[in-house]
């Protein structure tokens, strides 16, 4: 059984290795660790060319992971992720194919272009860790995980994800521009050989084995969390609730999932007991899916990220 210790360890080597590859995203790389780890879903919004989809496929082949991609478009079915049932022997009758969601980390590419059948669909994955066909409902894999990425900047053909759909996901990280400094080292990279289009070969050596996967989630369940800190948690999302620069607070739902994400954060830092600081540092990645700006504070053009930096510079922390 592993030790917290001996997870952050491994941890760590997971998170350097992704971080040859994925260079200067160090938040979105912790963030997509937490929600493996708290058992989520991550939501990755980002312009194109940001790294988005390697972070993902970079963070499965080093998890050793089964891998599948699913590009989101509006003509995507629901049977295209589920899957169909189809006729190969008359004599054994239908025979269920399975689709793209039964795998460890799925990737949804632009997941807002796809249409509300489908995304309902997802929601019961995401939700359930199941999927129902045909009237008959079957489990995906406990290690089951969604990645979805979305642009910011394009809006054509797309279907906003519905209010239910975006609280299922633990967090929402953002991919912004990497710095002079990591652009550079990119661009070494490449110069050296480091080519992520070519499909034929994995990105990383795999650095855990599935069982070790398996532990490293089970080792939040025991982090501690002390009364005060379950307080300055309950401080915060109680606070969405009550602001008037917010016209939808976050859920109870959102109380549990900061929780879950502050617990994650503390095995990476290799603790057996949340920090206030895990709670304020998951803060923004956990709820700004969460909640809704009030409409006249967005024609001013401040975002959900400016007010609860606003909510947690008031909200006094546990010492």
């Amino acid at each position: 059984m592993l030790t917290i210790e001996q997870g952050a360890e491994r941890l760590q080597r997971l998170r350097d290795a992704i971080a040859t590859r994925i260079i200067g995203q160090d938040a979105a790389i912790d963030d997509a660790l937490v929600t493996f780890l708290a058992r989520g879903h991550l939501l990755i919004e980002g312009v194109p060319g940001t790294a988005k989809t390697l972070l993902v496929r970079a963070l499965a082949d080093a998890l050793g992971l089964r891998f599948t991609r699913v590009q989101f478009t509006p003509d995507l079915m629901p049977s295209d992720l589920t899957g169909v049932s189809v006729m190969r022997d008359p004599a054994r009758g239908f025979e269920f194919q399975p689709g793209p969601v039964f795998t460890d980390v799925l990737l949804g590419d632009e997941i807002n272009r796809a249409p509300a059948k489908t995304q309902a669909a997802l929601l019961e994955a995401m939700a359930e860790r199941q999927v129902t066909t045909d009237g008959m409902t079957r489990a995906l894999d406990p290690l089951f995980t969604v990645y979805a990425t979305q642009n910011p900047v394009e809006h054509e053909g797309t279907y906003p994800l519905p209010e239910a759909q975006l609280d299922r996901f633990l967090l929402k990280t953002l991919v912004r521009y990497p710095s002079r400094e990591a652009e550079l080292a990119m661009l070494a990279a490449h110069e050296a050989g480091f080519d992520p289009e070519r499909g034929d070969e994995r990105l990383l050596e795999t650095q855990l084995t599935r069982e070790e996967a398996v532990a490293m989630r089970q080792l939040i369940d025991g982090v501690r969390v002390a009364p005060e800190v379950r307080e300055y948690i309950a401080a915060i999302t109680r606070a969405t609730r009550e602001d008037a620069s917010l016209a939808l607070g976050a859920s109870p739902r959102a109380t549990v999932a900061l929780m879950r994400a502050a617990r994650a954060a503390a095995v990476l830092a290799g603790r057996g007991f949340v920090l206030p600081d895990d709670v304020k540092d998951r803060a923004l990645s956990t709820l700004r899916h969460r909640v809704v700006v009030a409409a006249e504070l967005e024609v001013e053009g401040r975002s959900a990220d400016d007010v609860l930096d606003g909510l947690l510079q008031r909200i006094v922390a546990p010492t």
